[in-house]
């Protein structure tokens, strides 16, 4: 009995892919279709969308860099050491509710505990500023960035990293002259991926920074916080026209990690 191949066949199983597929399209093109079409009110297109898009893009890359700075050792170690205990620990921030991650850096950073006081006295804030949603960003984007990480450093070749070791190298630093250097478009894409998550995010700081109320930012809200809010003042269309362009820009995000994954950037010549 000849067995046909997977590749190029439409079985039940590729029919239902395309449905799910669809299921998870459809309704990012309705919110295309509507904002851009339908709808396209004006103060979907003011320079304080703009602004906030600006706030949220910003804020989100530094919140991605942070992470992989802080967090690239950690998804390297659990690569190569298994402990269900960090792990564990390390998928806490995406596993809770976020309106409670905002709630606890509030604590965390009011004069009722010793770390609040501390930063009060060199002038850093995390409510309602700059800071404070740059620090709740980098909480819930860094499970998303050291999963992909680890996932990288488990697939990568080690010949080279098992060099270095041979030639008495620390573990840190063959990670940064050895690991880094050879994985770092994939360690991009798994930055840029954290980024994505970042610019999504509404609960926590719909909380710890619903307003940024100093700083270059002055007055603006982040962009999630300015659709939840035109949705609550003016109804679907201005809610909807800047959604959708909040979706370009999260497209053309996403586009670029695509575009690292499969190679067509950061290949070397």
């Amino acid at each position: 009995m000849k067995r046909n191949g997977f590749k190029g066949n439409i079985d039940a199983l590729s029919i239902i892919s395309y449905i799910t597929i669809a299921l998870l399209i459809i309704p990012i093109l309705f919110i295309l279709y509507f904002g851009f079409v339908v709808y396209r009110d004006a103060l979907g297109f003011s320079s304080t969308v703009f602004k906030s898009i600006e706030l949220t893009v910003i804020s989100s890359s530094i919140s991605a860099f942070i992470v992989f700075v802080v967090f690239t050792p950690l998804a390297f170690n659990l690569a190569r050491k298994q402990n269900n205990l960090m792990e564990t620990a390390s998928d806490i921030p995406a596993s809770i509710p976020h309106p409670i991650v905002g709630i606890a850096f509030l604590i965390i950073a009011s004069p009722i505990t010793p770390f609040g006081r501390f930063l009060s006295s060199i002038g850093i804030n995390f409510f309602d500023s700059l800071q404070g949603l740059i620090v709740a960003l980098s909480f819930i984007s860094a499970p998303v960035y050291i999963r992909s990480a680890q996932s990288v450093f488990s697939s990568m070749n080690r010949y080279h990293e098992m060099l270095g070791y041979s030639l008495g190298s620390s573990r840190l630093r063959v990670l940064y002259s050895v690991v880094v250097p050879a994985t770092i478009r994939d360690l991009a894409s798994a930055t840029l991926t954290a980024m994505s998550r970042a610019m999504s995010e509404f609960g926590s700081i719909a909380i710890l920074a619903y307003y940024i109320l100093a700083g270059p930012f002055k007055g603006v809200e982040p962009a999630s916080v300015l659709i939840y809010q035109y949705y609550g003042y003016y109804g679907p269309d201005v809610a909807v026209t800047a959604a959708a362009l909040m979706i370009i820009v999260s497209m053309a995000i996403l586009g670029i990690t695509r575009l690292l994954k499969s190679g067509i950037i950061g290949r070397r010549q």
